[in-house]
């Protein structure tokens, strides 16, 4: 994804660092960017911005380990990931996990997860082909 993005999502982070690594390494995301404050990552599919929460909101934030999930939130980002069985693995070493409801759609299968700030998400594992990503 050459040049700015059209499109793609921001999210606000208390660990920027945390966070970072847990959508490069469960989304297989490159870092095109990075300062103190946001760092920009990428995919084929997208392009994730983690903008540190700016004060003095960020001293007012705190995250729980294991985090408190967000579930109140107005939106939710999907992602696709090769296999749900890996992230889900790969998801609870990076902090996060995936929670154990299932659902099927069209063409993929579904599954809510959370990243280590308790932020949800929904991953998808497509079905019928032989690598999403």
């Amino acid at each position: 994804m050459p040049g700015p993005a059209r499109a793609g999502a921001l999210i606000y982070a208390k660990d920027p660092g945390l966070l970072t690594h847990f959508y490069r390494t469960l989304l297989q995301m490159v870092v095109c960017s990075q300062d103190e404050q946001l760092v920009v990552l990428e995919n084929s599919d997208i392009q994730l911005l983690i903008h540190a929460i700016p004060e003095p909101y960020a001293g007012q934030v705190v995250i729980k380990r294991p985090p408190e999930l967000r579930e109140e939130g107005a939106i939710k980002l999907f992602f696709t990931v090769s296999s749900l069985a890996w992230a889900e693995a790969k998801a609870a070493d990076l902090g996060g996990g995936l929670l154990s409801q299932q659902w099927t759609g069209p063409g993929f299968v579904v599954r809510n997860a959370f990243d280590p700030e308790g932020n949800i998400l929904q991953l998808r594992e497509l079905l019928g082909s032989p690598d999403p990503l």
